[in-house]
């Protein structure tokens, strides 16, 4: 009897991937997959910092959409995958200089508006190690656009104007003010008004509420008067409704009392609190150069428009050893603040965002962990948890 082998019987047995291929192969695909959702569509952040409360705590979560306002192709392709600046737990690079690509933005399905959330890679070289890391490898930062390109900025006794019109304040925005007492409060009270100090950086604390004291000349002696506290408008008022609170004044810096390290400075006479008008660039605007408006626009020419030897002094701007007395923006620019008004190093102090810079859009809070809990099981924010963002 004979037996005819047909083709699938003569087929050879595939060979069992052993178990060290299958986790390999496993890894890879996770890694691929989360590579290209971080890249496309959504990332993942938390609140390193402060300044953002109350709107965002120090412990919260988040995740970051791509797809508002699209998603930029990278300029370094020679990168650890799921990395930012540097391998994890390393101070060595993660990324190599040895190609750079130039950057594009794919669509997205809106802009950047006035009163988004928004996470950019912050532009000053001082905030990033004094590293000049190719501009999507930048320190990532979360503040709320307060002027878009073309808009007028300007900050009156803590009050922000958009072309000429009151800007509303977040209503979890937090300000400095002076409780006057005639009582001690401790650490338990303020915690139950969500005022909490952080000790956990000893080199960097942050204090949300301070003991004042005042010399007494009589007594030749201190003596406490009240408490510098950081807290929302609502809190503050709260707080003037106690019977032991003679008064709550707000912390303010004077109109025309000029701050060091204020953008602008020292032409103008800015603050934290008061500043501008200050008109913000616009891709195809023109602006005259001089000295007024150099040290506004100086910067900018000379490190964010893609322009090479440029020469930027008080009283002129060179590129490639020619003088020019107007220029031309290439792309746009963004104004942003933190909600926490008074512990926040942004646009206020160094000046604006490009465009190119923008990572995108501050959606929804997934978890949050108080970094100082009362207690171990109060170290979860329940009641923050899936918050959306506004």
């Amino acid at each position: 009897m004979s037996v005819t082998k047909t083709k699938a019987d003569a087929k050879p047995a595939t060979k069992k991937k052993s178990p060290a291929r299958e986790w390999f192969d496993s890894i890879l695909f996770a890694v691929v997959a989360a590579t290209l959702i971080r890249w496309l569509f959504m990332e993942a952040f938390t609140i390193p910092t402060p300044s953002m409360e109350n709107s965002l705590l120090v412990g919260d979560f988040l995740f970051v959409s791509k797809l508002h306002y699209g998603t930029r192709t990278t300029s370094t392709p020679l990168q650890v995958p799921l990395t930012h600046q540097k391998i994890w737990g390393t101070n060595i690079p993660s990324y190599s200089d040895a190609i750079r690509l130039p950057m594009y933005r794919l669509p997205g399905f809106t802009h950047v508006k006035n009163g988004d959330v928004v996470v950019f890679n912050v532009p000053p070289k001082y905030l990033n190690d004094n590293i000049d890391y190719p501009v999507d490898l930048k320190t990532n930062y979360i503040k709320r656009c307060i002027g878009i390109p073309g808009d007028v900025i300007e900050i009156r006794r803590q009050d922000v104007y958009v072309n000429g019109k009151l800007f509303p304040r977040p209503p979890q925005a937090e300000h400095e003010y002076f409780v006057k007492t005639s009582q001690v409060m401790d650490e338990a009270f303020f915690r139950r008004y969500n005022i909490v100090n952080d000790f956990r950086d000893p080199s960097n604390p942050t204090y949300n509420w301070q003991p004042l004291e005042e010399y007494n000349d009589s007594t030749k002696s201190s003596v406490q008067v009240g408490y510098r506290i950081n807290t929302t408008e609502q809190v503050a008022n709260q707080f003037k409704s106690f019977d032991w609170v003679k008064s709550v004044e707000p912390i303010m810096d004077k109109p025309g009392e000029q701050a060091p390290g204020i953008y602008g400075s020292p032409v103008y006479n800015w603050n934290r609190d008061n500043f501008g008008p200050l008109t913000i660039p616009k891709e195809g605007a023109t602006v005259q150069l001089n000295e007024k408006t150099i040290v506004l626009y100086g910067p900018v020419i000379e490190k964010y428009e893609g322009n090479e030897n440029v020469e930027v002094t008080p009283t002129s701007v060179k590129i490639d050893g020619k003088p020019i007395t107007s220029y031309t923006f290439k792309q746009d620019y963004y104004f942003m603040m933190g909600d926490n008004r008074h512990n926040s190093l942004d646009s206020r102090f160094w000046g604006f965002v490009p465009a190119d810079h923008i990572v995108g859009k501050a959606v929804f809070v997934w978890m949050s962990i108080d970094p100082n809990p009362d207690g171990f099981f109060n170290k979860i924010r329940w009641s923050r948890l899936f918050r959306i963002i506004d």
